[in-house]
């Protein structure tokens, strides 16, 4: 089975960027301790800081699913309620 890919697009209203980066780097640490995550990387924008993106490569689709329904994931929809203009997940499989 391939390795799976995640490239997750959050985009924070214009009021809120702060308030979203520092939720999303709050996921970071917990979720690189996950089973199964190979990869979690945050970028931002460097024309359009409300833009955020996450990289994040998982061993299964299984664990990835997992980690989709962890607490600090709930943790961050509650504490970005309103802040969120967009979330846009890409399930992907790389190309060889």
């Amino acid at each position: 089975m391939s390795v799976l890919t995640i490239i997750a697009h959050i985009t924070a209203k214009d009021n809120s960027v702060a308030l979203v980066k520092s939720e999303l780097e709050k996921l970071i640490p917990i979720t690189r301790d996950e089973e199964g995550c190979i990869r979690y990387d945050l970028f931002q924008d460097n024309d359009n800081p409300a833009h955020f993106m996450f990289h994040e490569s998982w061993a299964t689709r299984e664990l990835w699913q997992v980690h989709m329904k962890n607490q600090h994931l709930k943790d961050f929809s509650a504490a970005t309620e309103d802040a969120v203009e967009s979330f846009v997940l890409h399930e992907m499989t790389e190309v060889r």
